[in-house]
């Protein structure tokens, strides 16, 4: 208990020492380049405020659906050790169909059609 107590202790102090010294060591003495929003040199052409797309933030989504979709099915070679495989393939199997039965209603629906 007397090592974890330790432990717990450098942590917090490192955690608070860093932080302390991010808050103290930077200038703040920004200079007429530093408050340019383009530090490139070039004076902006257009608003740097337009909206995005609703389809951008669809096509995302379903990124995030299909990446979380192999977090879920990345332990299913272990799976195979079970007493009862066949109930990890069929969960698995499951998981599948249904992925790809919401992936064919985006298609026919036109989701995915990134230009109209």
């Amino acid at each position: 208990m007397n090592l974890v107590l330790t432990i717990i202790t450098i942590t917090a102090l490192l955690s608070s020492v860093l932080a302390l010294v991010s808050f103290w060591l930077p200038q703040m003495t920004p200079d007429y380049e530093k408050l340019s929003p383009y530090e490139c040199g070039f004076d902006p052409l257009g608003s740097a405020r337009l909206p995005f797309s609703l389809r951008f933030f669809l096509i995302a989504i379903l990124f995030l659906l299909f990446d979380l979709e192999i977090a879920l099915l990345l332990p299913l070679p272990w799976g195979d050790q079970l007493v009862s495989p066949l109930y990890t393939f069929i969960w698995a199997t499951a998981v599948l169909m249904l992925l790809t039965l919401g992936l064919i209603y985006e298609w026919t629906q036109g989701g995915l059609e990134w230009a109209e």
